[in-house]
């Protein structure tokens, strides 16, 4: 995750970095969801059974604190779908975890408003596109409406911050400026754009990936975004996911803005480190496996029949080891890159996707070998 525009506003501002004390857990609470997304990496469905009970989920959590985690997503399928998940979330605040709930806003209507509000600190609602494009990729025709409304009617209580995410594909690529207008108009604080990762219906679908000169396009478009709301002063946070090398690009372009600052910046960069599945990211599934990103092809455990803290810090698997080196020892273009020590080498998941090999170079990657080059 490429927080942009916090870095941005730090940096120029000359504040302290807004650095992530632990880890962040995503969470797939359920694999039911009420909608069937082009890219979506568990395959959720209606006709999915939750496999985790309450007592489970509960006697991890204090694990899960216990070993840095300072921020739990919930994410799914659709996590509101499970009648515990207040109870869940409930339980994270009395341990001190900073709760994210991640939904398609669908279930979000005046009744529960204000108690997602008051139990979760953030909540992210997906949007893909415009009314048509979002109808199409989510499966639901309708549900752009639906989605907005929540977003709207979240805010409108002007408290949590209610933010959209947004999946980069072929098919929304034309959308992207849609997103920044929507965002405005309506006065959404965030806007979250996830690269597309080879899992799941996205690893089925993977001809709806942009080529490499449609990436540039899009990140630079999202850069000038970023810019234009800092030096304007307009209130609305940027971040990137999915892609580390975004940051390199940014940095490109931050030194070209502001050159005197150019040397802090990459400081910074350097200290937030790129890709960190495995070391300050993981994921549980609606199965009970932990992996190091959502999107990864091998699991490293399960609660439901080992210990959460063995599985995590006290007996580590050797892969997981191999995650945490920073930077990592990967092949490819990645072996020799100056900037390695920035993205971290991006996503080990697109690498086995495509290459067969966790170690590989990221094939999303959209550096040139001149500018990778010492």
């Amino acid at each position: 995750m490429f927080r942009l525009s916090n870095l941005l506003k730090s940096v120029t501002e000359g504040k302290p970095a807004r650095v992530l004390d632990g880890s962040i857990a995503i969470w797939n609470f359920t694999n039911r969801c009420n909608l069937s997304c082009l890219h979506c990496y568990s395959r959720a469905d209606l006709d999915s059974e939750d496999v985790l009970t309450t007592e489970a989920i509960m006697a991890t959590l204090p694990k899960l604190k216990a070993n840095g985690v300072k921020f739990l997503i919930f994410s799914g399928g659709e996590p509101l779908t499970r009648k515990d998940i207040y109870d869940i979330a409930a339980r994270c605040k009395e341990l001190g975890i900073v709760t994210y709930l991640s939904t398609n806003g669908l279930y979000v209507k005046t009744g529960n408003a204000e108690r997602i509000l008051d139990t979760f600190d953030y909540v992210g609602i997906s949007i893909d596109g415009s009314p048509e494009v979002h109808d199409a990729f989510r499966g639901l025709k309708g549900s752009f409406v639906e989605s907005m409304k929540a977003v709207d009617l979240l805010n409108s209580y002007g408290r949590t911050k209610v933010g959209i995410r947004f999946t980069m594909t072929k098919d929304t690529y034309d959308d992207l400026a849609f997103i920044f207008e929507l965002a405005e108009e309506h006065a959404i604080p965030k806007v979250y754009i996830s690269h597309l990762v080879y899992s799941g219906r996205g690893l089925d679908n993977l001809a709806m990936d942009l080529t490499k000169e449609q990436r540039i396009t899009a990140v630079n478009f999202i850069l000038d975004k970023a810019f234009e709301y800092h030096e304007s002063g307009r209130d609305i946070e940027i971040v990137t996911g999915n892609m580390e090398m975004d940051a390199i690009l940014f940095q490109r372009r931050f030194a070209e803005r502001y050159p005197e600052l150019a040397d802090e910046m990459e400081r910074r960069l350097l200290a937030w480190g790129g890709n960190s599945a495995g070391r300050k990211l993981l994921n549980i599934d609606s199965e009970g496996n932990v992996k190091p990103d959502p999107f990864f092809p091998l699991t490293i455990g399960n609660i439901l029949t080992q210990d959460f803290s063995d599985i995590w810090t006290n007996q580590p698997m050797e892969v997981l080891t191999k995650l945490r080196e920073h930077p990592r020892h990967l092949g490819g273009q990645c072996a020799e890159c100056r900037y390695l020590a920035i993205c971290n080498g991006g996503s080990r998941s697109r690498a086995y996707a495509i290459h067969g090999d966790l170690w590989a170079e990221d094939p999303s990657c959209y550096l040139s070998e001149a500018e990778m080059a010492h």
